[in-house]
C-alpha cells in the first residue's frame, strides 16, 4: 500500500474534486511547515465567526414574531443566568428557570403531550434562522396531539426543557438548541427529545438529532426525524438510550 499523495504534491485538480464533496479543509495549501497565508487566513476568519456566535446575543422579540407566524402562542421567560457572561460560566444556572419563570408558565398548564422549547445555547444565530422552519415542518404532522404553547428561554441549556414541560404539564419535550459552534458550522442547531421529563432526568435519557442546518440535516428531514422520533417515544413511553433511533433508515427508504 502506498501513501496518499502530499497536498503539495497532488494536482489542484485533484483536491477541487474532492473539495465539491465536503465542507472539511482538505489539500490545504503549504509554505514549508505552515499553511499559506489564504488557508491560514480562512481557519482564522472562522474562528473569529464561531467566537462571534457564542456571544452574539438571542433576539427574543424577532423569534417570538416569527413562531408566531406558526398561529401557536409563545411564551418567553428566563433560566437563571441573569446575564450572558454569567450563562457562560456557570451552565448550571442554565439548566433552571429563572425565579418567577414557572410561575409565569403555570397559568398556562394543561394536559399536554408535547412541549416545544427553543434556548439558544452556544449558537443563538442557529435558533434564531433554524428554530421556526423546522417547527413549522413538524406541528402539521403532530395530528391529535396537544402541543403546548411554544417557549422560548433566554440563556437556556438542554435540561431547562425540563422545567419548562413541568411547569406546563408535557408529558414530553423537544428542546431546540444552538449547539457549540465549530469551524465549518457556527450556526449548527441540535433537538434533544425527553420523555416524562423531570428533576431527575440524566443526558441519556434523551435522544438527539445534531447539525440540523440546510447544509448538514435539512429541515424536511429534521422534522420526518424529530415526529418518528416522538411516535415511538410515545408509543413506547420512553426515550435515551432505551429507544432505538431508526428514522434514518425511514429517510432514506422514503426517497
Amino acid at each position: 500500500m502506498t501513501d496518499p499523495p502530499r497536498s503539495e504534491d497532488a494536482p489542484a485538480t485533484v483536491w477541487s474534486a474532492l473539495r465539491a464533496h465536503t465542507p472539511a479543509r482538505i489539500g490545504l495549501a503549504r509554505a514549508g511547515a505552515s499553511l499559506a497565508t489564504a488557508p491560514l487566513l480562512d481557519v482564522r476568519l472562522a474562528h473569529a465567526r464561531a467566537r462571534d456566535a457564542v456571544h452574539e446575543p438571542l433576539d427574543t422579540d424577532r423569534l417570538a414574531a416569527d413562531l408566531g407566524a406558526l398561529a401557536m402562542p409563545v411564551l418567553t421567560v428566563a433560566s437563571a443566568a441573569d446575564d450572558h457572561a454569567r450563562y457562560l460560566m456557570r451552565p448550571d444556572l442554565g439548566r433552571r428557570l429563572a425565579p418567577g419563570a414557572a410561575a409565569a408558565l403555570t397559568p398556562h398548564a394543561k394536559k399536554f403531550d408535547l412541549a416545544i422549547v427553543v434556548a439558544d445555547g452556544l449558537s443563538a444565530r442557529a435558533v434564531q434562522t433554524h428554530a421556526p422552519p423546522v417547527i413549522g415542518a413538524v406541528l402539521p404532522r403532530l395530528t391529535g396531539w396537544r402541543v403546548a404553547p411554544l417557549v422560548i428561554v433566554r440563556h437556556g441549556r438542554v435540561a431547562v426543557g425540563d422545567a419548562v414541560a413541568a411547569a406546563l404539564g408535557a408529558q414530553s419535550v423537544v428542546v431546540l438548541i444552538g449547539e457549540r459552534p465549530g469551524l465549518t458550522a457556527p450556526d449548527s442547531m441540535g433537538a434533544y427529545l425527553t420523555w416524562a421529563p423531570g428533576p431527575a432526568t440524566t443526558d441519556a435519557e434523551r435522544n438527539c438529532i445534531s447539525n440540523i442546518r440546510p447544509e448538514g440535516i435539512g429541515y424536511a428531514d429534521a422534522a420526518a426525524k424529530l415526529v418518528q422520533l416522538l411516535t415511538a417515544m410515545r408509543a413506547r413511553q420512553l426515550s435515551g438510550v432505551r429507544l432505538k433511533d431508526d428514522a434514518d433508515g425511514r429517510l432514506i427508504e422514503n426517497r
